[in-house]
């Protein structure tokens, strides 16, 4: 291969249309070439065929198919380009189906039916020509303020790990390889803000930030990484060796293609400045481990190859990463397509298996935050709709939904899928009276629709306010990519809304649709309910009028702890005893809700918890607890079992969740959960850098939230210190009976 044939192969080509910015900085890169001009000596991957603008796909794929045969037939090397698509909603595609965020995922505790949702998007993408899918993302939730908060599944490591695994295992089973992101230390960001420098220790990023991409690459079996666009104590991960290739390849032995997040390694460059120019920049992400530059060749294509000629960069690094990457190329097949079938002439990206599950995982993702008896809602109840995200599709989906990331560009086209609002919904559901009133915008100060809503709430028997976010980019919504908040109060003039609708005495259904928890706790004890929705798709608005009608059992539980204040940010549920409160501060850290909260139209009790004899060190420990349905109704319960290292060599957090499973009951109905927890759930990095466990005491507990402890027990780890290896399972399987 000539050196501008290697170069090909490891860069990505993007058509972009003016005035569609749907990357960080997408503006300051100027494309000099069309496709055309760029892929005479081959091309590594095509970037976002589908999800840049709304088209036909049917139409693309013909497209597609055509441009792959003139690789095939009219290129020397006669290499297909790799097509990768964003999916982490699902595919990023004009009238595919839009799943629940992330976070949503988080809520549901339901590992199988991320997988099962991993599997139907995959079977989406796999029809359309696209083999690579850029999510899912693993970033652990550090600070609520970030705006990327509705990209993330959880505050807790192990439910990021297990949900992100089974979304991974979903997705690859239909030969599309997925790609972690955003590897790593994202989400730890100064101040949530993004792109922010990072300060955790090396203890911190062991033992919180890593663990889910090693469950990821160990468990999983992912095929691609992409690096985080963050510094860490002051390198930028791009460039970074130690993580990229000492970690990711050498402790775990990941074998796949590293890829750049979006213009990250020209950023070396242009925002972190530690490359003097863009060569200098490709020359350091290439030693790091960074394979494919994405989206375009800003740095890889002639910057690099400059470099390489001058002797500056050594050729053998771009030998290494086009290995990776024609690999990756020959485990798709693509090596030996030749693309002389025909394209798709029928597609349906949005079939009743697709919103079968959308509607499954947003029923399970609903969270009742807080209930006197007004829910379910009595059936001839009147009913007043208010709120800025009563009757607005978009208030259903995050940020990297299509809808959001793409038709914002396009006011004008439909949205090309089915997605009732809340109000719409509702409608359908509630045989009752219903009114309308928005009251006031998502994010202004207009107060001129206040008297409408109030009017209308004083004259029903209950409210329903549908309040939160609008999901965007770079400062265009509440919530999404580089839309951070330096509060957590609702945006604009939401809080005055609902203190004018709860001034009026009817009680109130607060219902929160948004990307991120907010700092309601002023408003929690005086409504009569409160139903927490993260961006729950395009079932979504459906799944909260069942909820309300009582159609819907709620069952989800709460992925991330929900803030008191802003001021008390950075915080987490797995902070060390002074990270909570007592008598060394006058400010309290306590959260408004605790993490795993989240409560049903029926009751569960937790009883009998025993701990098998034999819990050692590098056996880990077995614990069986009695679940009961003490309600009327059948419901789901989230077991959620935790633990406390009582005395240990490093300060360990107060509660950490150590396993869960999600079980329904019908009224009445008992079962045995026994939860094995391996060696590996309790291993923390000791203060040589090993990550161990320990003897001694260990406190655990089931309840239905970390902070409460229904019944618990205190057990004895024997042994001696052992060291954790890669060999060591880490997960912890469940039996029901």
């Amino acid at each position: 291969m000539t050196l501008e044939e290697k170069l090909a192969q490891i860069v990505g080509f993007w058509e972009k249309s003016e005035g569609e910015a749907v990357a960080p900085l997408q503006g300051e890169f100027e494309v000099e070439r069309g496709l055309d001009d760029v892929i005479k000596d081959g091309l590594g991957h095509l970037t976002r065929v589908y999800g840049t603008r709304p088209i036909d796909a049917v139409e693309r794929a013909r497209w597609l198919w055509a441009k792959q045969r003139w690789f095939v037939n009219e290129t020397r090397l006669g290499i297909p380009a790799l097509v990768h698509e964003e999916c982490l909603t699902g595919l990023s595609a004009w009238g595919a189906a839009t799943f629940p965020t992330p976070l949503a995922w988080g809520s549901s505790f339901d590992a199988d039916l991320v997988t099962r949702m991993g599997e139907v998007i995959g079977r989406s993408m796999r029809t359309l020509g696209v083999h690579q899918g850029l999510a899912p993302v693993l970033d652990v939730i550090r600070d609520p303020r970030w705006g990327r908060v509705d990209e993330c599944i959880s505050e807790d490591p192990y439910l990021v790990g297990t949900l992100g695994t089974s979304y991974v295992r979903g997705l690859q089973s239909t030969g599309v390889h997925a790609t972690l992101k955003h590897f790593v230390g994202y989400s730890a960001s100064q101040s949530g803000r993004n792109f922010g420098p990072v300060h955790a220790g090396p203890r911190e990023v062991a033992d919180v930030l890593l663990p889910p991409f090693e469950m990821a690459v160990l468990d999983g079996g992912v095929r691609s990484v992409m690096h985080s666009y963050a510094e860490i104590d002051g390198v930028p991960v791009a460039a970074n060796p130690e993580l990229l290739t000492g970690v990711l390849r050498d402790r775990w032995g990941f074998d796949g293609t590293v890829v750049a997040d979006y213009f990250g390694v020209a950023f070396l460059h242009l925002l972190h400045h530690v490359a003097a120019d863009l060569g200098d920049a490709a020359g350091q992400a290439l030693a790091a481990g960074v394979d494919i530059e994405l989206p375009t060749g800003d740095a890889y294509l002639t910057p690099l190859a400059e470099a390489v000629r001058s002797g500056t960069v050594d050729e053998a690094l771009v030998d290494r990463a086009v290995l990776r990457a024609l690999a990756q190329k020959e485990e798709l097949g693509l090596l030996d397509a030749r693309f002389d079938d025909e394209p798709p002439t029928e597609v349906d990206l949005d079939s009743p298996e697709h919103r079968e599950i959308a509607a499954q995982l947003a029923e399970r993702s609903l969270v009742l935050l807080t209930n006197d008896g007004t829910l379910p809602v009595a059936p001839d109840a009147r009913i007043a709709v208010v709120g800025p995200n009563a009757d607005r599709t978009a208030a259903l989906f995050g940020c990297y939904s299509f809808l959001n990331h793409v038709l914002a560009h396009h006011p004008d086209v439909p949205v090309g899928i089915e997605s009732p609002t809340v109000l719409e919904a509702l409608r359908r559901e509630h045989a009752a009276q219903i009114t309308y009133a928005r009251g006031c915008a998502v994010d202004d100060d207009d107060r001129s629709g206040f008297d409408e809503a109030v009017a209308l709430a004083s004259d029903a028997d209950v409210a329903v306010l549908v309040v939160g976010d609008h999901a965007a980019l770079f400062g265009r919504g509440t919530v999404g990519e580089g839309c951070d908040r330096d509060d957590l109060e609702l945006p604009g003039v939401q809080r005055e809304l609902v203190e004018a609708v709860l001034a009026t005495g009817t009680p109130v259904v607060l219902v929160m649709l948004t990307g991120r928890p907010y700092a309601v706790d002023w408003a929690l004890g005086r409504c009569a309910a409160a139903v927490q929705a993260f961006f729950p798709g395009e079932e979504g608005g459906t799944a909260i009028a069942g909820l309300l009608s009582g159609r819907v059992n709620p069952s989800g539980r709460l992925p991330i702890s929900m803030p008191r204040s802003a001021g008390a940010q950075p915080y987490t549920y797995l902070h060390p005893a002074l990270g909570g409160d007592g008598d060394v501060t006058n400010l309290s850290t306590v959260p408004t809700l605790p993490f795993g909260h989240g409560l049903s139209y029926t009751t569960f009790t937790h009883t009998d918890l025993r701990v098998a004899p034999g819990a050692t060190t590098d056996g880990g420990l077995a614990v069986t607890v009695t679940v009961t349905n003490t309600g009327g109704r059948t419901g789901a319960d989230v077991v959620q079992l935790y633990g406390h290292d009582v005395v240990a060599s490093v300060t360990r957090p107060v509660a950490q969740l150590l396993g869960y499973h999600r079980v329904e009951l019908a009224p009445g109905q008992s079962v045995d959960v026994e939860l094995t927890v391996p060696a590996a759930r309790l291993a923390f990095t000791d203060r040589s850098g090993r990550r161990v466990v320990e003897p001694g005491e260990l406190r655990v507990w089931v309840g239905p939230s970390c902070a409460e402890r229904e019944v618990e027990a205190s057990v004895e780890l024997a042994g001696e210190t052992y060291a954790v290896t890669l060999d060591d399972a880490r997960w912890t399987h469940v039996t029901a009976v």
